[in-house]
């Protein structure tokens, strides 16, 4: 089979790319190269993308697979970065790593490639199941790496061309065969944090391209003024880091968008204040329609956190309260092992 796959510099995707070579497929490798770690490379220092592609050339080099370097720069910003910077002016919480999957490395790189790839393969922590003819996603055996909540608001007919090659693996036997195969990159420590950002910090992204504006910190309970911030677009529901004022601990209830307040509270977790029932919009379920079942489980992030949930329309009760719920969320809906699809939170 002719593969493309899609390689990062990690150890996931390149011990992907050695199980493939070793099932004897026909493989190409490619490097998406990103627009941001160059534009802003004042904010960070060094550019993060060229470690990483020297570990990729060496892998592929070892391989004896064909890489190929894609500049996406423009693609990125258009579909990813933009869709990131206007959630966080309006006020919501974006998860651009999801778009990422969606829009990029599933979407536009489909684009760019020829039709004589059968499938297109990466180092995520998914697998893919076929029920009643429709594909869906299924969990990994490593419920703190699974993946599936990243992968959630893709389209079913994305899946059709989809291979995750270490699904099946737990995090320490990809490590293992990283071993095996005496990759370059095997005791490389995993990447944190956003796909575009490489090292830099989301908030000096965020400062650079929304700047400062001085507003008023408040208390939920009383509008009584407790200090100042320079925007509320650098706060997230839920924040309990980062507020530096004393009487605390204080956490972020709510934000204005209109008039540039953040609320907080020290009495977060207080029974009034139960957060455990949201409403969801934009949902993209595999099988074309909503689940008939309506007692499901639900993935407010990633991670290998679980609600228990009733959905109703579009009106989802969590089986206890989660301090972190925003608009602009994907939550991630689950039958068992089976991930059914996403939508976005809207309030």
């Amino acid at each position: 089979m002719k593969i493309a796959v899609l390689v990062s510099g990690g150890v996931d995707s390149s011990v992907a790319l050695r199980l493939l070579k070793e099932q004897g497929h026909d493989l190409t490798a490619f490097y998406l190269k990103i627009w941001l770690e160059e534009e802003l490379q004042f904010l960070g220092g060094d550019c993060p993308w060229e470690e990483d592609l020297q570990y990729v050339r060496d892998v592929c080099e070892q391989a004896d697979v064909p890489l190929e370097v894609l500049p996406m720069q423009k693609e990125y910003f258009d579909k990813v970065v933009s869709y990131t910077i206007n959630e966080v002016k309006e006020g919501r919480t974006p998860n651009p790593d999801v778009l990422c999957n969606n829009h990029i490395k599933f979407g536009l790189f489909f684009d760019k490639i020829d039709d004589s790839y059968e499938k297109v393969a990466t180092g995520h922590y998914a697998q893919i199941t076929e029920i009643d003819g429709k594909h869906f996603l299924k969990k990994t055996p490593d419920p703190i790496k699974d993946q599936t909540y990243f992968l959630s608001h893709l389209k079913e007919e994305q899946l059709h061309r989809i291979l995750f090659p270490i699904g099946h693996l737990a995090k320490s036997e990809v490590r293992e065969l990283a071993e095996k195969y005496d990759l370059a990159n095997k005791e490389r420590k995993d990447s944190q944090g956003i796909c575009f950002l490489g090292k830099l910090k989301f908030r000096d992204f965020v400062k650079h391209y929304l700047g400062e504006k001085k507003g008023d910190i408040l208390e939920y309970e009383t509008n009584e003024k407790l200090g100042e911030h320079n925007g509320f677009w650098y706060y997230t529901i839920g924040q309990r880091k980062g507020i530096h004022l004393s009487g605390g601990p204080w956490f972020v209830v709510s934000k204005s968008v209109d008039s540039n307040i953040v609320y907080i509270s020290n009495d977060y977790h207080s029974e009034e204040k139960t957060r455990d029932s949201f409403k969801v919009g934009n949902f993209n379920w595999f099988a074309g329609s909503a689940p008939d079942k309506k007692e499901l489980q639900v993935k407010l992030r990633h991670g290998e956190h679980f609600y228990n949930c009733t959905l109703d329309g579009n009106q989802v009760k969590i089986d206890g309260t989660d301090p972190g719920i925003a608009a602009g969320q994907f939550a991630a809906f689950y039958d068992g092992e089976v991930c059914l699809g996403s939508g976005v939170i809207t309030e």
